[in-house]
């Protein structure tokens, strides 16, 4: 009797976490109809056709996912990883040459209804790989040799989506790593050399980026890149050397680089406490927030002009129920497979929130990152969903060593 009541409770639904998904879903649905709804009435677009009925759609299609992926056991699906990352970086690879170019960048492959984005799958095939990888007894950790493979793997992806260029999705990778050889064991003197190096790199990129003369810089960034890098750090855009005619024209185009950011800034500035009301925001009907980010990678904006403070109050303790319940599966897992997977999927449902969230009040630089469950976005929902779904997956199969 007594085994049976602790099997039944092992084996139930966590409610928390599946509350919170469906009040962000629900959110999504209602502030990108917000962001849209209006100018897709106005050109006469068919009701299945509303980006709010699409994002509903896969939701729909993600939650069935989530499901089927409960039904097969973690420890089974982990056996296929390896293949699933190899998969992930054939897809990475096939982007430039089968790729479709939006917005100024080669991310997706088209397949007719749908335009696929891989490094979103790349994203969980990793963490999946990695985490059975690592899931192996702790003292064969303190190898450098693993250490070096395990960094290997999570490289790969990182520079493979890098050349997108996707710099949002590739930064994702690392904290990733970093979160799941921590929690697996590795010695800390090899992740903190990694840090410390790594930390290194990143500022003698900014330097040479930022303050190097374009002809002689080492590291050749995209130029929308390094725009957007001056723009974050609010550097001129012309050299010491310009003449007073390019320093105008520099400036010029400084403020128009600038833009989003500081719609975005005026977004979430004129919402106040409460906001001032659903659909009655000014800033995306009148298409000062670019009517083509609105709904996506500037969908936090929206929220907080229109639900003002409280609204935004709201989404983070979703987001943040998300994460304490992933937080503690971890804890519950009685192996280390789940103990690291779960871990991963919390870093990277977190790292997406803080990234995006940041970029929209310019705590960081704006790379491109989507909102999970929240950014319009087929891949996205899709892939947000089934990293929900591993977790509630690691929360059923709990199992003793």
């Amino acid at each position: 009797m007594l085994t049976e009541a602790i099997n039944r409770r092992e084996r139930g639904i966590e409610w928390p976490l599946w509350l919170a998904v469906f009040g962000l879903m629900a959110v999504g649905a209602a502030f990108i109809y917000s962001a849209t709804g209006s100018r897709e009435a106005a050109r006469g677009a068919a009701w299945y056709d509303y980006t709010a009925v699409r994002q509903i759609a896969f939701y729909s299609v993600g939650f069935g996912l989530a499901v089927a992926l409960c039904l097969v056991e973690y420890g089974r699906l982990a056996r296929w990883s390896l293949l699933a990352y190899w998969v992930g970086i054939l897809l990475l690879v096939a982007v430039p040459l089968f790729g479709v170019d939006r917005l100024g960048a080669r991310r997706w492959i088209d397949f007719g209804l749908i335009q696929f984005q891989p490094s979103e799958f790349a994203k969980l095939s990793f963490l999946f790989a990695l985490a059975n990888f690592l899931a192996r007894p702790v003292g064969e950790l303190a190898s450098p040799a693993l250490f070096l493979k395990a960094l290997g793997m999570a490289l790969l992806p990182f520079v493979l989506i890098l050349k997108q260029p996707d710099l949002g999705s590739a930064l994702v990778i690392m904290p990733v790593a970093l979160s799941m050889m921590f929690v697996a064991g590795v010695p800390h003197r090899f992740i903190l050399k990694f840090l410390a190096g790594s930390s290194l790199i990143v500022a003698l990129v900014l330097v040479d980026v930022l303050f190097a003369s374009q002809r002689w810089q080492f590291i050749k960034l995209k130029e929308y890149q390094r725009q957007r890098l001056l723009v974050y750090f609010d550097l001129d855009f012309a050299p010491r050397s310009a003449t007073d005619l390019e320093r105008r024209l520099a400036g010029e185009l400084k403020q128009q680089k600038q833009y989003n950011v500081e719609q975005a800034l005026i977004s979430v500035g004129s919402g106040g406490l409460t906001g001032v009301g659903w659909r009655q925001g000014k800033q995306g009907a009148l298409g000062y927030l670019p009517r083509a980010v609105a709904h996506n990678d500037f969908i936090f904006s929206v929220l907080a002009e229109e639900k003002g403070f409280t609204g935004a109050i709201v989404v983070l303790f979703l987001y943040g129920t998300v994460c304490v319940a992933g937080i503690r599966i971890a804890g519950q897992a009685r192996d280390r497979l789940g103990r690291i997977l779960a871990a991963g999927v919390v870093t990277l449902l977190f790292t997406h929130v803080f990234v995006n969230i940041g970029m929209n009040i310019r705590l960081m630089p704006v790379t491109g990152i989507p909102l999970p469950l929240l950014s319009a976005g087929g891949t996205s929902v899709l892939c947000s969903l089934v990293a929900i779904g591993i977790l509630q997956n690691i929360h059923l199969y709990r199992r003793h060593y």
